[in-house]
């Protein structure tokens, strides 16, 4: 494989900045990681893998791999340079020791004599947290013929770094543990989250392949240090490839796959100025809701920054000029606004810049002003030639928007005329409501049910001090293409906003939100997993601060009850219920047999039945059953909602939600094996 040419530049021991030491990241890891739950478990990986992008965005490497590998591992190896293994002249270590052991240590503080012009984080911050983070890491380093290794335990070197043998290759090898006492739920890596996450870099860096293995369950004793090793050894798992020459059009293909064009052309755009690199790519699509994807330096920004500010400013700007240049506004028109020209639109805007400012360690936000200015030049300059030279494009577009600016004023005034009636503003909570005493929104929980059985026995069993309860009748309106008017018009929906107490649309406020602990419990069957959908995309369209302030749950009542005489037990899965009803005397064989029954022979106690109830909806349980499992804090099991990919949810809800028949029947098609069925 033919390498990049290498910089002229050398990259060696010299380039390492040191600026302070390691011992905070252990004590305090949500500075740095900004979680330890699953998030921030997976931002080790993400930490990794950058530093192996940042060689190939710098023209150094071209192929990188990450393997999951047995005993919670992963493997992270690229065909770069290799950290430099010479003796650093401050620390009086190797390099390589120094970047994997002090934190601020790496190869992209120095500016562009360091050895990176860009990067998407701070090199060494990165594998300094990893290694804090991790039981036991190891390095391993091909470069200039030789073969090069380290180890630590817990962020400490276990030997020097030493030269193991001869090598033909070059590139870093990285393996890593995460350690359970930091990550208290688990070393469990989620395979389509990293997938989702190492695709996305793939469009994002392109002609650079990206390889991902999962070889947890690979029965080899064990991996030796080859950088593609894994790869080579065409193991029998799971493994995904991915390398696109179009960059950032691919990914708005890929993410518009399943929708209704409103243009034919996806417009991108590339150039450097003032030393920022941006790139941007759009398309506009039969839909209501922008999708805006930020990177900075290829980090996600899901709170945007700087440079989404200059592309918005630019967008309306270019749109409103073009619209009336070509008498598509009229004189009687107004211009549209930032609202109007996001609605349907799906863009990526990526930046590349040496100096880069995040809002925060978790690069959420980019802060780096010179971004805003430049972002807007080169958008506005490219988008207005684009529609000059696409005009069919351009005509499809700025209807769109028109349209936009029509159903906004009509969607307002019908608004405004529904407030004005009362329906948000000072009406009285909804009769269907059973509140709380409790006025603290710390301590409130709201329980949506389905149907007024089920609300019938949770009102009688709930804890009136601090649990309200909310029966909905029937489905809810799906909103995924229903503007704020239509859906005030639903009463099930009008009575959800006013219990929340946030309001809708541009009068939300997160603040007045009533209760901290939104939980929803629908039945364990097609309707009440179909309700639940709608609920859910409800919150995802129109509440996503709630959602993302970790406000929604959704309630795991149990499937089973099951009894032998004054002996109860709840299962809340068929292994749970095989468990019990081994712990009563029932074998699992039998437990087999008795699928669909009322009552199973006690082998131990023949004379005494053990009976089995399957809950078919929350209905069937009495007010004390339903406390017992499903609304005592003490006992029952509540699943936290979160987005952790906003993207990818939103494509998903897309598919499932949207008018596109053969997506839809794709994708349940491509899933239903994973589908837990109750017919």
């Amino acid at each position: 494989m033919a390498k990049p040419a290498a910089s002229s530049k050398a990259y060696d021991a010299s380039s390492i900045t040191v600026l302070e030491g390691l011992e905070p990241v252990r004590k305090r890891p949500g500075m740095y990681i900004g979680t330890t739950g699953p998030e921030g478990l997976h931002h080790l990986i993400w930490e990794i893998f950058d530093n192996s992008r940042d060689e190939a965005m710098g023209g150094h490497a071209d192929d990188i791999e990450v393997a999951l590998l047995p005993g919670g591992y992963v493997r992270v190896c690229d065909n770069g340079r290799g950290i430099p293994v010479g003796l650093h002249p401050k620390t009086k270590v190797s390099a390589l020791e120094t970047i994997m052991t002090t934190l601020h240590a790496g190869g992209k503080f120095g500016g562009e004599d360091s050895g990176y012009k860009v990067s998407g984080g701070l090199h060494g911050v990165g594998a300094s947290v990893v290694n804090a983070l991790s039981t036991h890491m190891k390095a391993v380093v091909h470069q200039d013929g030789a073969l090069h290794m380290q180890e630590y335990k817990i962020g400490k070197p276990v030997a020097k770094t030493k030269q193991i043998g001869k090598s033909k290759h070059r590139g870093t090898v990285i393996y890593f543990r995460p350690d359970e006492s930091i990550f208290k739920e688990g070393v469990e890596w989620h395979w389509e989250k990293i997938v989702s996450h190492l695709r996305q870099q793939a469009y994002l860096v392109k002609g650079v392949r990206i390889t991902v293995i999962d070889a947890r369950e690979a029965t080899e004793a064990a991996f030796d240090d080859g950088v593609f090793q894994l790869r080579e050894m065409a193991l029998e798992v799971p493994s995904m490839t991915f390398y696109f020459e179009g960059g950032l059009k691919s990914l708005i293909a890929f993410y518009n796959k399943h929708q209704k064009k409103v243009h034919d052309n996806i417009f991108y755009a590339e150039k450097e100025v003032d030393n920022v690199l941006v790139e941007v790519s759009l398309q506009y699509i039969d839909d209501i809701s922008p999708r805006i994807m930020a990177f900075a330096n290829n980090t996600y920004n899901s709170e945007g920054g700087t440079h989404i500010t200059g592309f918005k400013t630019a967008l309306t700007r270019t749109l409103n000029t073009y619209g009336r240049n070509a008498n598509i506004l009229k004189e009687k028109d107004e211009n549209f606004t930032g609202d109007d020209v996001l609605e349907g639109l799906t863009a990526v805007v990526s930046v590349k810049l040496p100096e880069i400012q995040f809002e925060g360690q978790t690069k959420a936000k980019l802060g780096s002003t010179e971004a805003q200015g430049a972002t807007a030049s080169v958008f506005g300059e490219a988008f207005t030639m684009f529609l000059e030279e696409n005009p069919d494009d351009a005509k499809a577009i700025v209807n769109k928007v028109l349209l936009a600016l029509k159903a906004r004023k009509a969607a307002k005034a019908a608004k405004d005329s529904v407030l004005r009636k009362g329906a948000l503003e000072g009406m009285t909570l909804p009769g269907k409501l059973a509140d709380c005493q409790v006025k603290d929104p710390a301590e409130a929980e709201l329980f949506v049910v389905e149907g007024d059985s089920a609300g019938g026995s949770s009102k009688m069993g709930r804890d009136r001090r601090t649990q309200a309860i909310l029966p909905l009748r029937g489905k809810i309106l799906n909103i995924e293409r229903a503007r704020i008017d239509r859906m005030l018009a639903s009463e099930q929906i009008r009575n959800l906003v006013v219990a929340f107490g946030t309001a809708i649309g541009d009068v939300f406020d997160i603040a007045k939100l009533r209760y901290h602990k939104i939980i929803i419990a629908t039945d364990a069957d097609v309707d009440g997993a179909h309700i639940r959908t709608l609920l859910l995309t409800l919150l995802y369209r129109h509440f996503r601060p709630i959602v993302d302030g970790g406000f929604v749950y959704i309630a795991q009542p149990p499937l089973y009850k099951i009894s032998r005489g004054k002996s109860i037990a709840y299962a809340y899965s068929d292994p749970e219920k095989e468990a019990v009803l081994k712990e009563f005397g029932v074998s699992p064989a039998e437990a087999e047999k008795t699928e669909g029954e009322e009552e199973v022979e006690d082998t131990a106690k023949p004379t005494r039945k053990v009976n089995i109830q399957r809950y078919k909806g929350l209905g069937e349980m009495n007010a004390e059953e339903l406390w017992e499992t499903t609304m005592d804090p003490s006992r029952r099991i509540l699943k936290q909602v979160t987005v952790d990919d906003a993207a990818e949810a939103d494509r998903i809800f897309d598919i499932l939600m949207g008018d596109d028949v053969a997506s839809r029947k794709s994708f349940i098609q491509s899933n239903a094996k994973l589908a837990n069925l109750d017919v």
